[in-house]
């Protein structure tokens, strides 16, 4: 089937490069809503947020008008109960045919409903909000990052939350968050209440836009122009039944909503801008001619070549992020959210962590190599913004170094496959003995006997405090 662009046929790869065995027909025929969306209202405010770094509010309200927002939402609360499968494939059309800034701003919405969806039931507040997502178009997005502990988000610092009269009083300082300013409503991770030195004893929150100190208006970087990320404080209270789960809840629900939904949708987002990379790249070399020669430039060898390798890794990425979207709806039973509300320590999600965190890397990889590639295939042409591919080359950029960053994500891949999972110290707790007793031994007598009480005097400090 020919996919449609307005009128006429679309000017980029044709439907048959699309592995549509993964999708259903539903999901096919919403794509091709998406897809027109996208043509009358997404691109044309792709190319204008690029211009003004304006907040693309128009988009989303364009999304919410598809029930979009609340996607992955069971249906019993409104929602349109998407899988795993069927997120994928909307954030990539987002970001392909559409604004990449807004699949961006569209990722940590999700993200963020994710984990609100994961311990929605019987927290009326919860319930309430993710009912309403669609009809009132609240979008939402996730403040996890943290500016001590950089890409590493897992590992909040600067935060914490303590019980008083009138709930929780939460503090949390995010160095960067998406529609920061902009969102109607958030959610962030702090230390719990008890915390006691364990960074793996964490909890989630719940806030709304008047609870939040935002940044809006204050992004100003080489690429992803709309999403307006930028720093974030919070300093409230906020009533007992904004905690999302309980107190101490905030490491499964990173291992089982946050990050599975976080990397699935950077695979997404991200393969989708480098294949609008490819299309807009097309478009120009089938185009564009060499009198001289009588050729265009897509008749030259070289040209077909880099082609051939753009779309043969674009499939390996896309077929790598789809099989672990069907393997996620597989081991939830179509992408179930209420398996957690029977059992709240179930974690079937959590189990392809180590697949999931692997197409963040290979997604964003893959849009940061594609666009250098189709830059180079289109010439000095490239560079003019009518060929709306420098917009892309800009905003591809962005995904390698979004956290975890790929430096993080694959230094956590390659010691998981050389020491096993246990190894990964996410919480930075486990002691490295054979290097701790190499630089003992490079103390003389002296150094040592210093070292000795440092270490006694703190566990004096600790004995006297416990008494």
């Amino acid at each position: 089937m020919t996919t449609m662009w307005g009128d006429s046929a679309y000017f980029g790869l044709d439907a048959e490069f699309n592995p549509d065995w993964f999708l259903t027909t539903e999901q096919k025929q919403l794509r091709r809503e998406l897809i027109e969306v996208c043509h009358n209202v997404l691109r044309p405010n792709a190319i204008e947020c690029d211009k003004t770094n304006a907040y693309p509010r128009a988009n989303i309200e364009a999304l919410a008008k598809l029930r979009l927002l609340a996607a992955i939402v069971p249906k019993e609360m409104g929602g349109r109960g998407e899988n795993h499968v069927g997120i994928t494939m909307i954030a990539e059309t987002i970001a392909r045919y559409g604004c990449p800034s807004t699949a961006l701003i569209y990722m940590m919405h999700m993200v963020a409903v994710a984990g609100l969806v994961y311990r929605a039931k019987g927290n009326t507040e919860i319930e309430s909000l993710l009912s309403r997502i669609d009809s009132e178009c609240l979008i939402g997005t996730a403040s996890y990052t943290d500016p001590e502990t950089g890409g590493h988000f897992w590992y909040p610092k600067m935060s914490g939350a303590k019980r008083v009269e009138d709930g929780w009083h939460v503090h949390k300082k995010a160095a960067w968050t998406t529609s920061s300013g902009y969102a109607d409503w958030y959610i962030s991770q702090t230390t719990s209440p008890d915390f006691d030195g364990n960074y793996g004893n964490l909890s989630v929150f719940l806030f709304y836009k008047n609870e939040v100190k935002g940044s809006a208006g204050k992004w100003d970087a080489m690429g992803m122009h709309g999403n307006q990320s930028g720093p974030v404080e919070i300093d409230t209270v906020v009533p007992l039944n904004r905690i999302v789960g309980w107190p101490g809840d905030g490491a499964m629900s990173n291992d089982e909503a946050i990050d599975p939904l976080a990397m699935l949708m950077y695979a997404g987002s991200y393969n989708g801008v480098g294949l609008g990379c490819i299309d807009v790249a097309k478009r120009h070399v089938t185009r564009k001619a060499h009198v001289q020669y009588g050729r265009r430039v897509a008749d030259y060898p070289t040209i077909q070549d880099v082609f051939g390798r753009a779309i043969m890794d674009a499939q390996a990425s896309r077929l790598y992020a789809y099989s672990v979207a069907k393997a996620l709806d597989d081991a939830t039973d179509g992408g179930r959210w209420d398996i957690y509300y029977e059992d709240p320590k179930a974690m079937p999600r959590a189990e392809y962590a180590l697949w999931c965190f692997k197409a963040k890397f290979l997604s964003t990889r893959f849009a940061f190599e594609v666009s250098d590639k189709m830059l180079q295939a289109c010439g000095g042409r490239g560079y003019m913004r009518d060929v709306e591919l420098e917009r892309l080359v800009r905003d591809s950029k962005a995904g390698w170094i979004m956290a975890p960053s790929n430096e993080v994500t694959a230094q956590l891949i390659g010691k998981w496959g050389l020491f096993g999972s246990e190894a990964i110290d996410w919480w930075n707790q486990k002691v490295d003995e054979p290097v701790l007793m190499t630089e003992l031994g490079k103390l003389d007598d002296a150094g040592k006997e210093r070292i000795i009480a440092k270490l006694n005097s703190e566990l004096q400090s600790k004995k006297v405090a416990a008494e």
